[in-house]
């Protein structure tokens, strides 16, 4: 499908032992939270990345929008459309926004997993959301490799699981609401 920028592969260390200087990040038994640290960032990167495929698929919608013409009007001026185009603006302004609140917060050193959680969550399910809306303002061209909304299309689904699924998300957001409002 897509996600085409980033191969994965296993590496495996078969009887093998480190010494305590050797360690990244210098700390033998603080691996776990590094990782996690390292999960967190990955969290914003991916909200990152959504951001940037459902504006895309945004402006790829506004623009043909406008240039498609049917009953002697740009589509654009289609209420239909015109909503759609509403609804996929908001999305697309709120998920950035919630992107860079956990980036700064992320910056900052503060926790932020609920603030990565959240952004992650929502600028996945807003990217999916948006570019769906986008393929379908494209109709039939959007199976066509000449549009790149067919391209965003591909590349969407695999936001919606990088760095842990909506469902993971709301567990890390669930659990750091009942830790800020422990009774």
């Amino acid at each position: 499908m897509g996600y085409k920028g980033i191969d994965t592969t296993e590496l495996v260390f078969d009887n093998y032992a480190a010494s305590a200087d050797s360690i990244l990040g210098g700390e033998p038994g603080r691996g776990f939270f590094q990782m996690m640290d390292g999960v967190e960032v990955g969290r914003v990167n991916v909200s990152a990345r959504a951001c940037g495929v459902a504006i895309r698929a945004f402006e790829l919608a506004a623009r043909y929008a406008q240039q498609r013409t049917t009953f002697g009007k740009p589509i654009a001026q289609h209420q239909a459309i015109g909503f759609s185009l509403a609804e996929m603006a908001t999305k697309v302004e709120a998920a950035h926004l919630m992107m860079v609140n956990a980036a700064r917060l992320k910056d900052s050193g503060e926790r932020n997993d609920v603030a990565a959680g959240m952004a992650k969550y929502l600028t996945s399910e807003y990217c999916s959301e948006v570019t769906q809306a986008s393929f379908r303002i494209h109709g039939g061209y959007g199976y066509s490799k000449e549009y790149e909304i067919e391209r965003l299309m591909r590349e969407a689904p695999f936001l919606l699981i990088g760095e842990g699924t909506s469902e993971i998300q709301k567990t890390i957001i669930s659990k750091g609401i009942l830790r800020e409002y422990a009774l």
